[in-house]
């Protein structure tokens, strides 16, 4: 049903070099900037080739987006130019926020998310739990979905704090209206104890670990999240 873009540093040396390696140095650098718009208007060129795929034509692409970028004066207008001159379906673009990008300015935040809404964009809440978690914001953010972490997911079957912390997140977003989704899964057990909790979607490496878009007609109707 979906993919998350993930952005990759190709090194002519060094070979692949993961995120956690250099994000951390983009956000410094500023470099983030150029690079946070180059992975959003590859997403948006991806989602309008997947367009004329019967397999992948209703894939959405979560994308997500740092705090410096969000917090540009002109990211509405960066977000409706990647549309735009890709040609991309925005309803088929999900745009992934952290709740430390939500402290400082809740209104201002509230208001450019509302401007990108309009253009037909959706809002995911990523790592969920884990940082202010405060439930006011919850309630006047403007959102779509709500991302369960990782960290909660990996000792489910295990450790029964995990597991009442992903069952009052599936419900409460549920009871909000949001779709929640439940990212590194890596078993059919996690899966079936997530399912059983009613969340509904899925995302990790129990369906797919990271590939280049090509391969990714190749799952079907498997992929998930």
């Amino acid at each position: 049903v979906g993919a998350e873009a993930l952005v990759r540093w190709q090194h002519p040396t060094r070979g692949m070099v993961p995120p956690g390696e250099f994000i951390a140095l983009a956000e410094e650098s500023k470099l983030i900037l150029p690079l946070g718009q180059w992975v959003l208007e590859n997403a948006c060129a991806q989602v309008r080739a997947w367009a004329n795929d019967p397999r992948t034509a209703a894939c959405s692409v979560a994308i997500n987006v740092s705090a410096l970028q969000f917090a540009q004066a002109n990211f509405v207008a960066n977000v409706e130019f990647a549309l735009r001159s890709t040609g991309a379906n925005p309803k088929f673009i999900k745009l992934g926020l952290t709740e430390s990008m939500l402290v400082s300015d809740v209104p201002g935040v509230i208001a450019k998310m509302n401007q990108i809404r309009a253009l037909g964009v959706s809002f995911s809440l990523d790592d969920f739990g884990t940082g202010y978690s405060s439930l006011s914001y919850l309630k006047r953010l403007p959102l779509d979905q709500l991302k369960i972490d990782q960290s909660f997911v990996r000792d489910l079957l295990t450790d029964p704090n995990d597991s009442a912390i992903a069952h009052a997140v599936i419900a409460l977003g549920h009871s909000l209206g949001l779709q929640v989704i439940a990212e590194g899964v890596e078993t059919a057990e996690q899966r079936g104890l997530l399912a059983d909790m009613n969340c509904d979607a899925f995302q990790g490496y129990l369906f797919s670990r990271p590939v280049p878009a090509a391969a990714l007609p190749d799952f079907g109707h498997k992929s998930a999240g």
